[in-house]
């Protein structure tokens, strides 16, 4: 912990037990990062940071204050004006819902983390898969991108909590761009979380000839013919399917400032088959989005949004758990210091099911199997998402490749759909995360198994 802040603590606890309000936190984060970029021939970034940054966030009764500042001796200083701001909001009063007072220290990190790895270490190795990367033919471009974040959060409450955790992210990305003529294909590879060095980042060379390959391959491909399709989707891309469509709109600051959306998100609806799941759960071990208490000192806990096709729960800060009744659930959290905490996802997933993905390809006669993402969009419920890489599936058998695969739906008519679920469930983290109110990006998992889902809008370029 830093030396000015580890003196500070009493006189900073003191002046929280004694401010009067009627809730007040302060939030430290001790940050050292390191990041490297190499893209086409030139090496775009190449450093390593640290950074301690501060807030004070407070309510009196009809709104937060909140400042960010830089040197913890200006924290007294800075919570009172955080205090004096919260006096000038005249809204509606807000309450938080009861959580216990936490005292905990923990720590989210591999036996290997980065930091045991000098910035050469790191560098050296990027080069080795930009190296074989270049020597790849066929490809236009080439590059690697890597980023480690050690963090150490101090969180400080007016009700007496005090949690102190460690984390250490390490992650890594190779991507390949292929072009011929007006036909341009990308494909990359990307993995990030708590795992460690080792886990993360060393010998991944198979994963450059890879990238590689699938970006030859969808220059080859065949344009897919617009129309609706059965459809197999791999579990990075299910995940993205989970978290962009469904797990946004289970995040309960949206959908309690939404009448149409507490109208169609209401307990107890039925949303799919009674095989379908689907979960929020930051406790799973060493996840990107893996942490033991939020930035409001809730405990994290497992939660399910569906349970056997039923809408069972959302996601929860203890203002909207307070303002809907109902419990919360350890999601509020910010990208650092500089950032209020909103609701937020964890470690969002579909949960497996019984099918293997032998089965679930011969049993569909014809359609198309669509994997990974290269992003898309969602509004409200409706939601357009490119696959990476796609194939057709005809009398049961993956057969030619497609490209320019993209899906489109409504979210809980694609919920409906879905008649297949798989028993492969993976979990991926990534370098990038997730965006919401400006603050991007925030580390988090999601994943999900096979599934097939029926009459989906599939268009193309």
């Amino acid at each position: 912990m830093n030396t000015t802040l580890s003196k500070l603590k009493k006189k900073l606890k003191q002046h929280l037990n004694q401010s009067g309000v009627y809730y007040g936190d302060m939030r430290f984060d001790e940050v050292t990062s390191t990041s490297i970029a190499i893209s086409g021939n030139e090496v775009e970034d190449a450093k390593t940071f640290e950074n301690l940054g501060c807030c004070a966030r407070v309510l009196k009764s009809n709104g937060w204050g909140f400042v960010c500042f830089s040197n913890p001796e200006d924290g007294i200083e800075k919570y009172i004006e955080a205090e004096k701001q919260s006096s000038l909001i005249k809204s509606k009063k807000i309450k938080l819902h009861h959580r216990p007072v936490i005292k905990k220290n923990y720590k989210i990190a591999a036996s290997d983390p980065a930091d045991k790895y000098t910035l050469s270490d790191k560098f050296r190795i990027c080069k080795k898969y930009h190296e074989i990367l270049k020597k790849q033919k066929g490809l236009q471009t080439v590059s690697v991108r890597y980023k480690d974040i050690k963090k150490i959060q101090t969180i400080l409450t007016t009700d007496g909590c005090e949690v102190v955790s460690e984390t250490s992210f390490c992650g890594i990305s190779v991507a390949a761009i292929a072009r011929d003529g007006g036909n341009i294909q990308t494909a990359y590879h990307s993995e990030g979380d708590f795992k460690g060095f080792t886990e993360n980042i060393l010998n991944k060379e198979k994963y450059c000839y890879d990238v590689a390959e699938r970006a030859r391959m969808l220059l080859k491909a065949s344009p897919v013919k617009p129309g609706r399709y059965t459809v197999v989707i791999d579990p990075q891309l299910c995940g993205v399917f989970t978290h962009e469509a469904f797990g946004h709109l289970s995040e309960a600051d949206f959908v309690y400032e939404n009448s149409n959306l507490k109208r169609i998100m209401k307990i107890g609806k039925r949303f799919g088959c009674d095989e379908l799941n689907i979960i929020d759960d930051p406790t799973i071990p060493y996840l990107a989005g893996s942490y033991m208490f939020d930035e409001e000192c809730t405990k994290s806990k497992k939660n399910y949004l569906i349970k056997n096709g039923i809408l069972t729960g959302r996601l929860h800060s203890r203002e909207t758990a307070e303002s809907m009744q109902e419990e919360p659930t350890g999601n509020c959290r910010a990208i650092n210091y500089g950032f209020q905490p909103i609701v937020r996802m964890s470690n969002t997933y579909l949960d497996k099911g019984k099918y293997s993905f032998n089965e679930i390809i011969s049993k569909t006669e014809n359609g198309i199997y669509a994997k990974g993402s290269l992003g898309g969009m969602t509004n409200t419920e409706q939601f357009t998402f490119s696959s990476a890489e796609a194939f057709l599936i005809e009398n049961g058998k993956i057969t030619k490749p497609l490209r320019d695969v993209i899906l489109s739906g409504n979210v809980f008519e694609t919920l409906k759909n879905i008649d297949m679920i798989g028993n492969d469930l993976k979990l991926h983290g990534g370098l990038g995360g997730c965006g919401k109110g400006a603050q991007s990006p925030l580390p988090v998992s999601d994943g999900g198994p096979h599934i097939r889902i029926k009459d989906v809008v599939i268009g193309g370029k």
